[in-house]
């Protein structure tokens, strides 16, 4: 299929900065059969049935974006100079790759200063990223890092505004329990606990794991041909635990609903064999229309970007032309996009209530 193929047209306008609140008070369109449903996302306990099970996505999203400075001394004195940086992952020497700007402005060596208690040195430059290494770690490097990062909001909010400390919450689901992520899955933000609360009485049980979401869900696809697309990978984790209570719902006739694409993504990585397995690893499955899924049997997910691979895999699940029918409505009715907007959840015809 070509890029095009997954393209739309959205209003400037329909681009969400902030988030709804309360969390849950947020649009939630259902597709279901050829239906639409204009909710509420409190409403998924009037779709959601006794036995199905959430699969929810737990990281952590760690205030990656950093502002500091840089000191060289020269014949002509002291020279200071400001240095952005967006920390991406963790590498094996215990450096973090980061994107650095201006990068120009930064020699090996050299040491910038966030904070009295962060600092980083620059060791070295690959594929446009610097690797930086810290002067603390583990506790000490959480600590300081909350107190002196930002959260890394998408680049189409953080065009609009700068991110501030009430992102710290809202930019964080309420679950998150593993730190790494620089992206949040941004489907469990609509989540607070009085919905959670009112899902268990329902029913509903919940199931979590991890999924580190990377600066990479941003990157645009540069093929035509979608096939020729290079997925960035993410760590990821199923637990033993994780894996049976998936198969158990499955066995039992439930349904098992990703939160999100992320968590989507992991259980169809740890479900390639047919049936759900523990799993642990770099997942970098792209799901494109024509793939077959083992795992998931519907999704509650936001609304994407225009020729993203996040469309292609709402176009993998549910087809390509229902997609385009629903973004169509969701535009006409004007619903929110992207990762502060509404929701959808989406339901395959084979799942419909018939």
């Amino acid at each position: 299929m070509k890029l095009s193929d997954f393209d739309f047209e959205l209003p400037e306008d329909l681009i969400a900065t902030r988030p709804a609140v309360p969390r849950s008070s947020a649009r939630l369109l259902v597709a279901d059969g050829d239906a639409f449903h204009d909710q509420h996302v409190t409403d998924l306990t009037k779709w959601l049935r006794p036995g199905d099970r959430l699969v929810l996505n737990d990281t952590r999203v760690i205030p990656a974006r950093l502002a500091g400075v840089r000191v060289r001394n020269s014949a002509q004195g002291r020279v200071e100079a400001k240095i952005e940086v967006t920390l991406l992952e963790p590498r094996g020497d215990g450096t973090w790759s980061a994107l650095i700007k201006p990068l120009r402005k930064l020699k090996e060596g050299e040491t910038v200063t966030f904070s009295d208690a962060l600092s980083a040195t620059l060791e070295g430059v690959a594929d446009g990223q610097g690797h930086l290494r810290f002067n603390c770690e583990g506790d000490d490097f959480d600590a300081a890092l909350n107190a002196a990062g930002a959260m890394p909001l998408p680049p189409y909010i953080a065009g609009k505004r700068a991110a501030d400390a009430q992102d710290k919450t809202d930019y964080q689901t309420v679950w998150a329990r593993h730190a790494g992520a620089v992206a949040a899955p941004t489907a469990s933000l609509h989540f607070d606990e009085p919905l959670l609360d009112a899902l268990k009485k329902a029913g509903v049980t919940f199931t979590h794991v991890t999924l580190h979401v990377g600066a990479g869900t941003f990157l645009p696809v540069k093929v035509d041909d979608i096939s020729d697309h290079k997925m960035h990978a993410e760590w990821g984790q199923v637990s033993m635990q994780a894996a049976q209570e998936i198969a158990a719902t499955k066995a039992a006739g439930g349904r098992v609903i990703p939160v999100g694409t992320t968590a989507l993504r992991l259980i169809e990585t740890a479900g390639r064999g047919g049936t759900i397995q523990p799993w642990e690893g770099d997942t970098d499955i792209f799901i494109t229309p024509g793939f077959e899924f083992q795992v998931a049997d519907a999704l509650m997910t936001n609304f994407h970007l225009p020729k993203s691979t996040l469309m292609m895999l709402v176009s993998a699940l549910i087809g390509p032309e229902r997609v385009r029918r629903i973004y169509d409505h969701a535009i006409a009715h004007k619903y929110r996009f992207f990762s502060y907007g509404d929701a959808s959840l989406l339901i395959p015809m084979s799942q419909t209530r018939g």
